[in-house]
């Protein structure tokens, strides 16, 4: 298996995210032993933004770091497991709240695929970007 950053690289859905990443600094934390949770927002989802959003990011690694921390949660969390909880606690600092009543969601995302293996955690596709309040 590959760690979450090679996972998300090799999958092709994640290009955007994968330069975020890169572009925050935080490629070595995502290789890194983990574990880790992370709701990936997929190519289709950054394109919800609005023009200009993720090239303004790109050049603001501090607020870029802040989002995609947001997206992460310490530890391992599979499916399972999310759809039992309220809220998850980011590594960003605040809580993203769940809602596993139809379907999941993250906030207002949609998980679309949920449980992709990494060696240093699991990954969750979502549908949209999230953004700490």
């Amino acid at each position: 298996m590959a760690n979450i950053i090679d996972t998300a690289t090799n999958n092709g859905s994640f290009t955007t995210l994968v330069a975020a990443i890169q572009a925050a600094g935080l490629v070595d934390t995502l290789k890194g032993a983990g574990p880790f949770t992370v709701f990936a927002p997929t190519d289709e989802a950054f394109n919800k933004l609005p023009a200009g959003t993720v090239d303004a990011l790109l050049k603001d690694p501090e607020k870029l770091k802040k989002i995609l921390t947001y997206h992460v949660v310490s530890g391992k969390v599979l499916a399972a497991d999310v759809v039992k909880l309220k809220t998850a606690k980011t590594v960003e600092g605040s809580d993203v709240k769940i809602d596993a009543s139809n379907g999941v969601k993250i906030n207002d995302a949609t998980v679309a695929t949920a449980d992709v293996a990494a060696d240093n955690g699991v990954i969750h596709v979502i549908d949209t970007v999230l953004i700490p309040a």
